[in-house]
């Protein structure tokens, strides 16, 4: 943790909602004028598009069903690290970006599905904002989770994370549901023990939680709204955070566990931005405290 450079990570699934979260951080760096280094997690995979389909092809020939973008030979877990130590010490280090689609990939004149070349981060950042797979991950040989000032998963129930993945795959990417349900099932070693342990770690969890039936998320037509949601926030310490202001400024919320408050889904990114302003409040005036002491 670094009180001149701090880190904000935002940790969850594929098809969890980390963007969602990414978007109320944005609103909130713009209206607190605080300037963020963005740092996406898809830019940390090892492989590129096309080489990931040749690694996959070749793991499926040796009996490997489970080869996944969730795990550490599929990714540069120590380079990450590195970035994350590198930029709390200095406020520096090194990233690229991963081109998802035509509209990203135009002004770089690359293909979709490629990485950018690596830059050095721009000076004059106030912190580091990652949004991806593996924020807050630990194993054996790096510990990621240690580094962040505030690590916030996205986490919700299994089969509204599976209905979101398949709506996105099928509509947006144009994959069959057959082809999905193979992504699913060959992720699953992977989820199970990179990115479910990553929330024992975080700070703030969000899980979102339908209240109608998804019980087969394979043939589920939609994806279930706000409205018919609700959304669980627990805080690993709940020390310092006040729940009866948050009560009292979300209609319809209240706390199931001392440490935890339930709020309507569509209130969902009002809740955070309750309780992220005035994280980045005190974040940047510890900042400001500890750049006036060199």
């Amino acid at each position: 943790m670094s009180e001149r450079h701090p880190i904000i990570s935002i940790t969850g699934s594929s098809g969890a909602g980390t963007t969602s979260v990414t978007r109320t951080f944005s609103n909130i760096f713009r209206r607190e004028k605080v300037k963020a280094a963005v740092i996406e997690g898809d830019s940390f995979h090892r492989y590129d598009r096309t080489e990931m389909r040749a690694k996959l092809a070749e793991a499926e020939k040796v009996g490997n069903k489970h080869f996944s973008h969730f795990g550490p030979e599929n990714n540069m877990f120590s380079e990450l690290e590195q970035l994350f130590r590198s930029y709390g010490e200095t406020g520096t280090g090194r990233s690229r970006k991963y081109l998802h689609d035509p509209v990203e990939a135009a002004p770089y004149g690359q293909e979709p599905g490629t990485f950018t070349d690596w830059e050095d981060i721009e000076p004059g950042t106030d912190l580091l904002f990652y949004e991806g797979l593996h924020g807050a991950v630990v194993t054996p040989e790096v510990d990621i989770a240690r580094y962040p000032d505030l690590l916030i998963g996205v986490v919700p129930v299994i089969n509204l994370e599976w209905i979101q993945k398949i709506y996105r795959d099928k509509n947006v990417r144009g994959y069959s549901t057959e082809a999905v349900t193979d992504t699913i099932l060959r992720r699953m070693p992977d989820y199970v023990h990179y990115i479910v342990p990553q929330f024992t770690h975080t700070h703030v969890n969000f899980q979102r939680v339908p209240v109608v039936d998804t019980s087969n998320p394979f043939i589920s037509r939609d994806i279930p709204c706000a409205d018919e949601s609700l959304c669980v926030i627990r805080f690993s310490n709940p020390k310092g955070i006040d729940f009866p202001y948050l009560l009292n400024m979300i209609n319809d919320s209240w706390m199931s566990r001392a440490n935890t408050i339930v709020v309507p889904g569509g209130k969902m990114e009002l809740a955070m931005q309750l309780i992220f302003t005035p994280f980045i409040w005190r974040m940047m005036e510890r900042r400001k405290r500890a750049l006036g002491a060199l």
